[in-house]
């Protein structure tokens, strides 16, 4: 019995033992995550949104994991830089801003050789404050067109702006209803204006889709072709039949894990990698090019690698044309996609604009990529962006989410049964929602930090409601 008994104890000890350095390994490595997404995320909300640290960290960054509670920030304001560590001592972390470029995780990469990724960079622009929307950034909502019935477009507001429900905290940040052309309603939470810049997460993956086919416009890109991806150019690399448009379609093959917890794929390319398309890039064919849609925001990173590397290059050369090709024509002075270490807009994600600017990109594409007169998509592109793509049971097109229900698929499940079987809509990690509505000749912005996307607000609820109000 003795012997028994001393077995046992050993075996509680061990046991004990692996436990515990599981727990330290996992610990370790969710700190790296944490104080990368802690750095980075303050990092933007403080220098390019203008928004209250402490209200971040509390409201918007701890919610989002319990580990986050165990890292502290430090903001240095002469620097314009956040360094988050976990503990006190462990994982540290520094993301550094730079003017018209947002903030960028200083991972292997000094903060001169980051500065010197932007130089000379084309300065900003400005819109006119004398000019309406969309053309500028004046608003008059005084007269709405024929058929809107306010009373009930303002209820529709009301319920977006809700503190809370079924208990939970519902963080809508700002809403705009485009209805024929004219911005007819918005409303701002306390401390969020009309000028400031709000994040979109992966609604930035529609506007990543909308370069892709500029270059498709240009001659120098073809969605049927193999994708150009250095890594995947030996002849005997499956790789190399991964296709353009399996990159758009998230039909590429790739294991890339789209889940967002330590040591996970999408946490590990966004929080510690300083090449995210490379990061995507190296992963292997875990099915067939084209046999199995699979979401992926490492795809949409390797997209926007190609985008730079047919439009120049160099980080400088995609935000000249970024700007040129798609945010000075639509007069989106606001918008700023930020890069990675190196040097690559992270198109899977980071995106932040005003609400009134995310509207333009809604319009844009309910427009069929058409602006002020100008054909500036490719003829059909928006048709090719929400065509359902196999494998996806139709919710996705290229970069795009969609609303299934025609009659060849009524028996799939919709995402928003109430809405429209022609919407498309493009969708954020937080409930961030641009949603196009074509039969309607509407556009639905709700921007927002929703960490409880089931629960807390039912934005078909609220888009039916809008719906209503127009008639």
């Amino acid at each position: 019995m003795k012997k028994y008994a001393r077995g046992s104890i050993y075996a509680v000890i061990i046991v004990f033992t692996i436990a515990f350095v599981c727990g330290v390994y996992y610990l370790y490595n969710a700190l790296s995550i944490g104080t990368g997404y802690s750095a980075k995320y303050l990092c933007s909300q403080v220098f390019l949104s203008d928004r209250d640290p402490d209200y971040i960290v509390t409201e918007e960054i701890n919610p989002t994991n319990p580990l986050f509670g165990l890292v502290s920030s430090n903001i240095d304001r002469k620097k314009k830089e956040v360094t988050a560590v976990g503990l006190g001592f462990l994982q540290d972390k520094t993301a550094i801003y730079r003017k018209g470029f947002g903030c960028t995780l200083a991972i292997d990469r000094t903060r001169e050789q980051l500065m010197q990724q932007v130089e000379g960079a084309a300065p900003s622009f400005k819109n006119s404050e004398e000019h309406l929307w969309p053309t500028g950034n004046m608003v008059d909502l005084r007269s709405l067109p024929p058929g809107v019935d306010r009373e009930k477009i303002e209820k529709a507001l009301d319920y977006a702006f809700m503190k809370e429900n079924n208990g939970l905290p519902v963080r809508t940040q700002a809403v705009a209803v485009i209805y024929r052309g004219r911005l007819i309603a918005e409303r701002y939470a306390d401390n969020i204006t009309p000028q400031t810049r709000l994040l979109g997460w992966s609604m930035t993956k529609s506007i990543t889709g909308a370069l892709v086919g500029f270059l498709v416009k240009d001659g120098k890109l073809d969605v049927a072709q193999p994708a150009p991806v250095e890594e995947w150019q030996q002849p005997d690399d499956p790789r190399s039949e991964i296709t353009l448009d399996n990159l758009m379609r998230m039909n590429s093959g790739l294991a890339f894990e789209e889940k967002y917890a330590p040591m996970k794929d999408a946490t590990d390319m966004l929080y510690d990698s300083a090449n995210m398309a490379a990061y995507a890039a190296a992963k292997p064919l875990a099915n067939e090019p084209g046999e199995k849609w699979s979401y992926s925001s490492g795809t949409t990173n390797i997209l926007m690698r190609i985008v730079r590397e047919k439009t120049g290059g160099s980080l400088v050369d995609l935000h000249r044309y970024l700007q040129q090709r798609l945010f000075k024509p639509l007069h989106m002075d606001s918008a700023i996609i930020e890069p990675d270490a190196s040097g690559n807009f992270v198109g899977s994600s980071y995106m932040f604009a005003t609400a009134r600017d995310w509207a333009r990109i809604g319009q844009f594409f309910l427009q069929k990529g058409k602006w002020e007169g100008r054909q500036l998509l490719p003829e059909g592109w928006m048709q090719y962006c929400t065509t359902p793509t196999p494998g996806s049971e139709g919710q996705y097109g290229a970069q795009i989410w969609l609303n299934p229900g025609t009659a060849e698929n009524a028996d799939i499940k919709r995402s928003y049964p109430r809405l429209p079987d022609s919407m498309f809509y493009l969708s954020g990690f937080n409930l961030q929602r641009v949603a196009v509505f074509p039969e309607n000749d509407l556009v639905i912005v709700r921007l927002g930090v929703t960490h409880n996307r089931e629960k807390a607000f039912d934005f078909g609820r609220f888009a039916a409601m809008v719906l209503e109000g127009v008639g």
